[in-house]
């Protein structure tokens, strides 16, 4: 799909058609994540705010090796 990159006021923005935001589970106000990839391309994800999932498993794993951390801590 072929969009142009446009000026939204004060700021430079990509429209993305509603059909595509459909496609995507997105609607206007919710977040995206955007990540560079090789030779200038990038990426849209929707944004997943998985903060207490990722505390849950490092909390798991810090237990887990509690001894080998101490270690390597001295």
């Amino acid at each position: 799909m072929k969009l142009e990159i446009k000026k939204i006021g004060n700021s430079t923005g990509l429209i993305l058609p509603k059909e595509l935001l459909a496609r995507m589970g997105l609607s206007q106000g919710d977040e995206v994540l955007v990540t560079e990839g090789p030779d200038k391309t990038i990426s849209i994800a929707p944004h997943v705010d998985d903060d207490e999932e990722t505390m849950r498993i490092a909390r798991d794993v810090m237990k887990e090796y509690r001894s080998t951390l101490k270690a390597l801590a001295k």
